[in-house]
């Protein structure tokens, strides 16, 4: 991101004073930096979408309160109550994407929190 509004800073002072300086200059080099801007900023959309869009690859998972359940990623089925089974879900959950790099919080007795989908849940006893 700092990447990004470092170089629209730095391409529009170049413009500002080629505009000043030299106005006829500044018609090629408003080409050269819009095309080079647009080559740039096509790499970094590549990077971000194969990298998984963000810097760190693996979600913040914090887990607090008894029998909480977090994941960064899909989970299948979760049971936090007494004499309950968890049953499998018809469909596979990982539809969604995982959370990559943004947090996953449970917090409170029972809480089930995941960065991509969640199948089946019991939280309650039998």
């Amino acid at each position: 991101m700092w990447t990004g509004i470092g170089l629209c800073v730095a391409g529009a002072a170049g413009l500002v004073a080629g505009g000043v300086l030299d106005v006829d200059a500044a018609d090629p080099w408003a080409s050269v930096a819009g095309g080079a801007a647009g080559l740039v900023g096509l790499a970094l959309t590549i990077y971000a979408v194969f990298s998984g869009g963000s810097g760190s690859p693996h979600a913040s998972v914090t887990v607090s309160g008894a029998r909480s359940v977090a994941a960064g990623g899909s989970i299948g089925a979760v049971a936090t109550g007494d004499g309950v089974q968890a049953v499998a879900p018809t469909a596979v959950p990982g539809s969604a994407p995982p959370a990559g790099g943004r947090p996953v919080t449970a917090s409170g007795e029972r809480s089930v929190a995941a960065g991509g989908d969640i199948g089946s849940v019991s939280t309650g006893d039998a």
